[in-house]
């Protein structure tokens, strides 16, 4: 498995990588934020989990005013819109001290994120063909996320060394020569044009796209409420339920913050490989119908399998099995979303398409702990969660039966 990066657009590269500079700075703080809170001017620990967490609902509102700023200027000025606000957002980490200034900076992150969200899947849709859709949207997921693993690296190793204001400005300033690159070498595609050429006559809402997209739509939300959400919001306190605070793991002591830190990481080192490869699998003659339906039914399994106590080992491959299914499915859906908005205005699309994921990464930690402390609260959560994986199986298994029987009524005529 390599990463696959031939015959990929240069555009999407650059902007993967763009994206991935400006996300270290978020990611770092999940990790050092929770510890170095005194240095920035914080008076308690209730005050970071609301910085960690605002960004996301203020993505809720600003996805659609974005949406409607994009039709109205062009691609490659939305992405220096985010980039501009990526980099004075960490430069202000390094800067600014109390939380009403740090409210401030995580709200104007969250509003960054939107543009660089659909901004980024614009620029995949645009810039890729009809035969490499899937695995030009894997290698785009595959390659931003990096972003995260080095932020934990970073929030995690060089943190504790020079301090969180200055991890924050040298983090910055990097943010500030990516804004350089992208303002040089950026290529514009006219996606109005794109979108009139598909239909010169309609107006797409989201309204309307949701009506046609529904199923897209409602397994959009769901996957981002299980794997963005329940999760990675669970994964801690779902160690501490089934074994002990310290585990012996590997020939050592393991805090069950550790292993979940290790292995929500482990992903993201493989996320560029696996995404683009399992993209380009799907782009094959065959479609991304069946390989998406063999991974909601392989994620339906190893789910339901979470919640129960095992030897840590198999523990630990099983909840490797679940992040490889967040992996497959996460890349999936986007490339079927990518699909579906070259029929359309991608921007009005993916627009509506980012609402529903913020939607369900938003509702998930809230829903999670919401369920965990009812009785066998876990067991509930994870496996009625498996119980709607398979579901959506069976609906996607229908769907490409129609969407064949069809196909071959088409061809027939």
């Amino acid at each position: 498995m390599k990463l696959q990066m031939k015959d990929a657009s240069p555009e999407v590269i650059k902007i993967s990588l763009i994206t991935a500079i400006c996300l270290v700075g978020d990611s770092m703080l999940y990790i050092a934020l929770p510890i170095f809170w005194n240095e920035v001017g914080l008076d308690s620990l209730w005050q970071v989990g609301i910085l960690l967490s605002i960004n996301r609902f203020i993505r809720l509102p600003s996805n659609p005013i974005i949406g409607w700023i994009y039709k109205r200027i062009s691609l490659k000025t939305g992405l220096l819109i985010a980039v501009s606000l990526g980099a004075l957002t960490t430069l202000g980490y390094g800067i600014v001290s109390g939380f009403l200034g740090w409210l401030i900076l995580r709200s104007l992150w969250g509003i960054a994120w939107s543009f660089f969200r659909i901004g980024g899947l614009a620029t995949v849709t645009t810039y890729s063909t009809d035969g490499n859709v899937g695995k030009t949207m894997g290698l785009y997921n595959g390659l931003y996320r990096l972003g995260s693993l080095v932020g934990m690296l970073v929030g995690g190793i060089l943190t504790p060394i020079i301090g969180l204001k200055n991890v924050s400005l040298l983090l910055g300033a990097f943010s500030l020569l990516a804004f350089i690159y992208l303002f040089a070498s950026f290529r514009v595609k006219d996606t109005n044009k794109q979108s009139a050429s598909v239909n010169q006559t309609t107006r797409f809402s989201i309204v309307r796209i949701l009506r046609g997209s529904y199923l897209l739509f409602i397994s959009s939300f769901f996957i981002s409420l299980l794997f963005q959400g329940i999760i990675t919001s669970t994964l801690s306190p779902l160690i501490g339920y089934l074994y002990e605070d310290s585990i012996f793991f590997i020939g050592m002591i393991v805090s069950v913050t550790a292993l979940s830190g290790l292995l929500q990481a482990a992903r993201w080192v493989w996320e560029p490989f696996l995404a683009s490869w399992i993209g380009s699998i799907s782009d094959g003659v065959k479609g991304r119908l069946p390989i998406y339906v063999g991974s909601l039914l392989f994620s339906s399994i190893t789910v339901a399998l979470l919640p129960f106590s095992v030897s840590i080992y198999i523990w630990v491959f099983v909840c490797l099995l679940v992040l490889i299914s967040a992996t497959s499915l996460t890349t999936l859906t986007d490339a079927i979303a990518s699909d579906e908005a070259k029929k359309t205005d991608s921007v009005t699309f993916f627009t509506g398409y980012t609402i529903v994921q913020d939607v369900g990464a938003a509702m998930g930690p809230f829903l999670s702990y919401l369920v965990i402390t009812l009785p066998f609260g876990f067991p509930v959560l994870f496996v009625s969660s498996s119980v709607l994986l398979l579901m959506f199986a069976v609906f996607w298994f229908m769907h490409s039966k129609t969407q064949t029987i069809a196909k071959t009524k088409t061809q027939s005529m």
